[in-house]
């Protein structure tokens, strides 16, 4: 299992905190500090859509320009998700093959069982 994130994001903490408590293993990839590759992102954003990726309650969304946030297609998503990893909803997790983006412990107390 690997969880990708922000190391202060408040629902990363979270995540791993019921992570660790249940004795599961993962390895955590920051976005900040170990940075985000296109075909990572791709891959994701055929699992889950990029709508689904896309945070657009953070102060990362309300910076970006009006005509942008108006405009927004999967191909201007991809590079602004890129640029700015921080637009991305949180945690991201792929265990085998699936990935799954936020975090609800009961929702994934059922997934992990």
């Amino acid at each position: 299992m690997k969880l990708y994130g922000i190391k202060n994001c408040d629902t990363v903490k979270k995540a791993r905190k019921w992570l660790d408590e249940q004795g599961i293993d993962y390895e955590f990839h920051d976005f900040k500090k170990d940075g985000l590759q296109s075909d990572l992102l791709f891959r994701w954003e055929h699992a889950v859509g990029w709508e689904t990726l896309l945070n657009r309650r953070g102060t990362t969304w309300r910076k970006l320009p009006e005509d942008v946030r108006d405009t927004i297609d999967a191909q201007s998503a991809h590079e602004i998700m890129l640029e700015n990893p921080s637009i991305i909803k949180r945690p991201v997790v792929e265990n085998g093959g699936d990935v799954r983006v936020g975090f609800s412990a009961d929702e994934w107390s059922a997934w992990l069982a």
